[in-house]
């Protein structure tokens, strides 16, 4: 057995690398979860986020954290104009076109940076990426922190936009009813193509939060996308407490199944919690039933 104090770490390490993924996932919960959209171009969008922030400190040596006012509104715009002039102009509004554009998209873009940046990993180093925090008698690394924070910041501003916004009240109105929505007045595409603006929106913070102990390649988002869909299932489809959630209890698992089991095998737990939310709660954490 470990000891208390290596468990107490991993858990808390465990915790903020779940924040990392839980505000992956929230993009993914509002263009997946509400819209019920399959987005397979989430992980090449977060790849090509993670380049911005790369080459924003290489080129201009903008700190991460400061590119976030830069970087969100950038992926909001790329994600509206790429909904509004690609992704629903080639789906003539049937899902399972949408499904194979976001999948030549993804392919699209991940070829492209291959092309552009060859395989080479690439990091950025600040004053503060190896920078720890003692809590409990555990060291956190400070960007992790960061990141815990920024994605409970990001789940209080989704859903008070989503609850208190007239945004909010249309995504939810063409989340229940689509051409009911249409009848009353709603610009449906207008709508869709907000929705999956902010849902890039928060690759480009998680983008931000990520680089500074991460790093970037042309393949680095699939991993991120395929725990992202499992973090959306977890928390229930359409909610964003529960995308906080399952993000934790992801992360949380992923630590301690790598400290047992190693880091090759530390996904296991991840699928095996997966598979029994499915059989036992089907409707998720915080999902309701239908």
């Amino acid at each position: 057995m470990f000891e208390p104090a290596i468990l107490l770490a991993s858990v808390l390490n465990g915790l903020t690398m779940g924040a990392v993924y839980a505000l992956i996932a929230l993009g993914l919960t509002l263009i997946y979860g509400m819209l019920h959209i399959i987005n397979f171009a989430h992980g090449a969008a977060l790849m090509m986020a993670l380049y911005g922030v790369y080459f924003l400190n290489r080129e201009l040596g903008l700190d991460p954290y400061l590119a976030i006012p830069v970087l969100v509104p950038a992926m909001f715009a790329a994600g509206y104009l790429l909904y509004r002039f690609v992704i629903g102009r080639a789906s003539h509004g049937r899902d399972e076109n949408i499904l194979l554009v976001t999948l030549g998209v993804a392919i699209v873009l991940e070829n492209l940076a291959l092309f552009l940046w060859k395989s080479d990993t690439r990091t950025i180093e600040t004053a503060y990426t190896f920078s720890t925090v003692p809590i409990a008698g555990a060291l956190i690394a400070l960007p992790k922190l960061v990141a815990f924070g920024g994605a409970l910041a990001a789940t209080a501003i989704l859903l008070a936009l989503i609850a208190r916004t007239d945004l909010g009240r249309a995504i939810r109105a063409c989340a229940r009813e689509r051409q009911g929505a249409k009848l009353v007045g709603i610009d449906v595409e207008h709508v869709f193509a907000m929705s999956f603006g902010i849902g890039l929106a928060c690759l480009g913070a998680a983008a931000c939060f990520l680089l500074p102990a991460y790093y970037v390649n042309p393949q680095v988002g699939n991993g991120f996308v395929l725990i992202a869909f499992t973090v959306v299932v977890l928390g229930g489809m359409g909610s964003f407490p529960g995308a906080l959630a399952g993000g934790f209890l992801i992360g949380v698992v992923e630590s301690l199944g790598g400290l047992w089991l190693g880091e090759s095998l530390g996904q296991i737990g991840i699928f095996l919690i997966f598979i029994a939310v499915l059989l036992f709660r089907p409707q998720g954490l915080f999902g309701a039933r239908t």
